[in-house]
């Protein structure tokens, strides 16, 4: 069985740090599958998926270290050639991943006691973004 489902998550760009686990967890309560994978997917090439521990020190760690490997004011040429000043965010996106993928085991994420899902926009601007959760299982 497979079940998918597009979320639509509002975003301050800046390195903008958004939980995202009730959601899969969500779409699992309402199709079960006891043995499978839930993938979750973000559409865009400046934003990232990772799992961290959703406490308010390690998600500024976090958006300090990528300032520190991708920092917003140093010359990028996407800037160059595009004009739109995200060249950083960019950067970030490709350092991090698109997607990450959790096991379900007997109905349920196989997450650590304080990991959690989180979807992080690079971008240098608020907009809505699209994710894609997707379980595959039996």
């Amino acid at each position: 069985m497979v079940y998918s489902k597009q979320l639509i998550i509002k975003t301050e760009g800046y390195c903008h740090i958004v939980k995202v686990t009730e959601h899969v967890q969500d779409l699992l309560r309402a199709h079960p599958v006891r043995n499978g994978i839930a993938t979750v997917f973000s559409r865009g090439s400046t934003c990232g998926i990772t799992i961290v521990e959703y406490e308010e020190g390690v998600l500024k760690d976090l958006q300090y270290v990528l300032e520190k490997i991708a920092p917003e004011d140093n010359h990028y040429e996407h800037d160059r050639l595009q004009g739109d000043g995200n060249g950083f965010s960019h950067v970030r996106s490709a350092l991090m991943k698109p997607s990450i993928s959790v096991p379900v085991v007997d109905g349920e994420l196989v997450l650590g006691t304080w990991q959690e899902i989180v979807f992080i926009d690079f971008d240098n601007r608020n907009r809505d973004r699209e994710l894609i959760v997707q379980i595959v299982g039996e």
